[in-house]
């Protein structure tokens, strides 16, 4: 193979990674990138100012063009319905890739606003597909990514159609504490940046029913609640309620052979 091939080979040493806690992380990390040379990288990402809380990254029907790493921040995503009610999809948490539900019809099938104040870096889809293709290792990164936003669909559709409403919100703080971990963050304090509406939206449940149960939960000294600061007191007690109410279901579905 001649030099000008040799030159036009993407290898590992030519990407550098530039972020540490978005899905960058994720992407990159595990590939075992090094070197100086960041324009690979920098002809990929945009690094957009930040959203302050309740701006719209993509609206609902918009032209899918790039997926969005958080940097830092949250963002929830809602599709409207004709009433013009809101129907929370999804949170998503520094380190996590949004708008990925739109690469098969090519248009966002929701909206995605901002929770606070969160900066993230753009990525024009079109351009990171083009370097994964040269990119193997990357390639299968993001579908790793994918597949994670398969198992969320088909996790949600179990908690909305099969759970109690204790275990829905036991599984919400479960989720967030695990994500949080996963990114260097604390598993057992952090601030619930969504309100008790979008949690209610989002767990099917009507808003009073949701501050019942954190009340509940603080009773049980399971949680400790001050304003949107919570802290998981008996992660165990959270984990194997979950557990419990699924393996009692799973024993009254077995059929009565006596």
């Amino acid at each position: 193979m001649n030099k000008d091939n040799n030159d036009k080979i993407v290898t590992l040493s030519k990407i550098k990674v530039a972020c540490q806690n978005c899905s960058l992380h994720q992407l990159c990390l595990p590939l075992g990138l090094e070197g100086d040379d960041l324009d690979r990288l920098e002809a990929i990402i945009k690094r957009s100012h930040p959203l302050k809380k309740n701006e719209i990254a993509f609206h609902q029907g918009d032209k899918f063009q790039a997926v969005y790493a958080i940097r830092a921040g949250s963002i929830k995503t809602y599709s409207v319905a004709d009433d013009g009610s809101e129907q929370i999809t999804g949170f998503y948490l520094p380190g996590e890739l949004v708008g990925l539900d739109a690469i098969s019809e090519d248009s966002h099938p929701c909206s995605a606003k901002a929770l606070e104040t969160t900066s993230y870096c753009e990525i024009p889809f079109s351009r990171l597909e083009s370097l994964s293709s040269e990119l193997p290792s990357l390639q299968h990164q993001l579908l790793k990514i994918m597949s994670k936003e398969i198992t969320h669909d088909a996790n949600l559709l179990m908690l909305l159609g099969k759970k109690t409403a204790d275990e829905r919100l036991a599984s919400l703080l479960l989720s967030l504490s695990s994500r949080l971990s996963n990114r260097g963050f604390s598993a057992t304090e952090f601030n619930l940046s969504m309100s008790r509406n979008d949690i209610a939206s989002y767990l099917g449940l009507a808003v009073e029913t949701v501050s019942r149960l954190f009340t509940r939960f603080q009773e049980q000294d399971l949680i400790k609640v001050d304003g949107k600061f919570v802290q998981l007191l008996s992660l165990d007690n959270i984990k194997s309620m979950v557990a419990d109410c699924s393996n009692n279901k799973h024993s009254s579905n077995t059929p009565n052979t006596a």
